[in-house]
């Protein structure tokens, strides 16, 4: 049977990873939150610092936002950091009203599915998994493996992105968990079908290239038997990559550089970056200058949407600095790093030590106002938490520093 054969490989299989020592819900969900679009390996690293800061629910919900965003720096999609501490501070809300009713002062992860299913940033695969793994109830999950899993073992041909399809693979998913919880001889089966199903994924039946010698459920699997592996799950046609082109600025004076933090509401809020602006071309020029996309020559580049405005920046000189090329889910982009002086800055004039200013307004007569932003060191620099890019930017100053 399928579930037993799943059960038994992962009893002698399964990866040791540091969540899986543990049935405390909170560094359950962490783990689950941690590993959504980021490879286990990756994962590792920053969940025992994590844990090692913030043990407890209490301490997240307590935490500054540049802790926070800072422990979280490289890991991305920082949506879901912000949507961990709403979530924190609602149960330890909800733990302050029931010691005020009723004298009980713990402050504890909800178990009823529902409940976890309503907490900020934890949508029903999330919910399953903390459910499952934490309190062994058979709730079932659906992530990428585990629809790779499905879809080949029970030979499902449509998209599972479909509202039919995705939701026979729930009632599959739920009917295997469902049988797991039956089977006594198996400690914690709920758990351990689940995360045999996420691990199978994983180690065996990849996306390319599966393993389907080694696999422990290959006599059940109807892709094998029909050779449908690399055509299962059936996901459409990707959608096509775009490039995109940002132009970063390093403005040093004094040993400290421009800096700006990126406002609420836009992707990679709260974080710290160079000043940048992002250029597309026009009238076929592929590649616009620095000047043209600054501002000297508006007919030589367009400028898209920023939170910043791109006429901030007139450098009077630029060198490159470096180029920084990365990918975000279909977005191909390139960063172009420059050293640049700005001609509005007098020399001597009083700069910003706060990192928590971010409105510095350098005046002199004739002269426009300086670009907002904050003046900090690299030492001050090293304590903020950077977009991965500009990260990067930061690494190659500190030697020069």
């Amino acid at each position: 049977m399928l579930v037993t054969a799943l059960l038994d490989w992962f009893r002698i299989r399964a990866r040791d990873l540091p969540w899986r020592r543990t049935h405390d819900p909170y560094a359950i969900w962490v783990s689950e939150i941690m590993l959504q679009q980021t490879q286990v390996k990756t994962v590792i690293p920053y969940w025992e610092r994590w844990l090692s800061e913030l043990p407890t629910i209490e301490s997240l919900a307590n935490a500054s936002s540049e802790k926070i965003h800072k422990l979280w720096e490289g890991l991305g999609y920082y949506t879901r950091v912000r949507n961990m501490q709403k979530t924190a501070r609602e149960i330890v809300e909800k733990s302050g009203k029931r010691k005020a009713e009723s004298g009980n002062d713990s402050c504890k992860f909800p178990q009823n599915f529902d409940d976890v299913l309503a907490l900020p940033g934890i949508g029903r695969y999330t919910a399953g998994a903390i459910c499952s793994i934490a309190f062994n109830q058979p709730t079932p999950i659906l992530d990428g493996n585990v629809i790779r899993v499905l879809t080949r073992a029970f030979g499902i041909t449509t998209n599972p992105r479909e509202k039919q399809t995705n939701a026979q693979l729930w009632q599959l998913a739920g009917e295997l968990v469902a049988h797991a919880s039956h089977l006594t001889p198996h400690v914690s089966a709920c758990s351990r079908l689940n995360q045999s199903l996420m691990e199978l994924g994983a180690l065996i039946c990849a996306p390319r290239s599966p393993q389907c010698g080694v696999c422990p459920v290959q006599k059940f699997c109807i892709a094998h038997k029909k050779n449908l592996q690399e055509r299962l799950p059936n996901l459409g046609k990707r959608a096509a990559t775009t490039e995109r082109r940002f132009l970063a600025f390093v403005v040093e004076r004094d040993g400290k550089y421009l800096v700006r933090q990126r406002p609420a509401g836009i992707v990679n809020a709260h974080l710290w970056e160079f000043p940048n602006i992002e250029v597309v071309a026009v009238a076929g020029r592929v590649r616009p200058s620095v000047r043209a996309a600054t501002g000297s020559n508006p007919n030589g580049a367009q400028r898209t949407d920023t939170p910043y405005r791109a006429d901030d920046f007139r450098p009077t000189s630029v060198k490159p600095f470096c180029t920084i090329k990365h990918s975000i889910t279909r977005y191909r982009i390139t960063l172009e790093a420059w050293r640049a002086d700005l001609a509005n800055l007098r020399a001597g004039a009083p700069i910003s030590r706060s990192a928590g200013n971010v409105s510095t307004a350098i005046n002199a007569p004739g002269r426009r106002a300086a670009p907002p932003g904050s003046w900090l060191t690299l030492a001050q620099l090293r304590s903020l938490a950077f977009t991965s890019a500009h990260k990067k930017i930061l690494g190659l100053l500190e030697p020069l520093g």
